[in-house]
């Protein structure tokens, strides 16, 4: 079994023994570019491949604010990316808290496509009472979201590395390798740090998986919940 399949099925099994009287609820946490969106659709499949409980897949960029609604700082600043493009509330009161305890496990998957200028109208879902939400998302333990969360995964890169992964990414919609990287450098970048400064989202995770080789990820510290630990709300 290569590294990569190996860490996925540790980190699946971890998660299914997690019980909860309600949905269990793990965040993919992690900078820009650090392969969160891939890590956890992969990990889905391996969680699947374990168990046969419902898999709620979601993707927080698909609860992100209106553009014409980010008014609070200026567009293309660092604090308009970290503190005024998602919609907290809505990812609280439309997926976190009806999937946790005492909820309705009604819930919905997405409110806004992730560039911001089309609202989704989809229908709302009911979870299975023993339903694990995988959430990936960019930073997903922020004050406003981090109680609601059963188990926190941070995905681990240097921020030379969200800057160059998110260089050659993004560089097509971007038009240039050189605007994204000017955005990345002035934009993204300190929105980033700010976050690890303020937050510490390495320290408050229970795992941390170095995510620099996509094909040889390492899990750095897994600190699983007990079953008879419950989470505050």
């Amino acid at each position: 079994m290569d590294p990569r399949t190996a860490l996925l099925a540790e980190v699946a099994a971890g998660i299914v023994a997690i019980d909860r009287p309600h949905p269990v609820r793990v965040a993919v946490d992690g900078c820009s570019a650090a392969g969160k969106t891939t890590f956890t659709d992969e990990l889905a499949a391996a969680v699947r491949a374990r168990t046969d409980r419902e898999v709620v897949r979601v993707g927080v960029d698909w609860f992100k604010k209106p553009v014409h609604l980010r008014t609070a700082y200026p567009v293309d600043s660092p604090e308009s990316y970290y503190l005024d493009t998602w919609d907290y509330g809505a990812i609280r009161d439309l997926l976190l808290v009806p999937l946790g305890p005492g909820g309705h496990r009604r819930y919905r998957d997405a409110i806004m496509h992730p560039a911001g200028t089309e609202h989704v109208d989809g229908p709302e879902h009911t979870a299975a009472a023993d339903a694990v939400l995988l959430a990936d998302g960019g930073f997903l333990q922020r004050p406003e979201l981090d109680p609601y969360w059963d188990l926190r995964i941070f995905l681990d890169i240097g921020l030379d590395d969200v800057q160059r992964r998110g260089t050659a990414r993004d560089q097509v919609w971007m038009g240039s390798a050189e605007a994204a990287a000017h955005r990345y450098r002035t934009r993204y970048v300190p929105g980033e740090r700010r976050y690890l400064d303020e937050v510490q989202p390495a320290r408050r995770a229970q795992l941390v998986v170095d995510n620099r080789d996509f094909a040889a990820p390492r899990l750095l510290r897994a600190d699983w919940p007990g079953p008879a630990v419950t989470a505050p709300v």
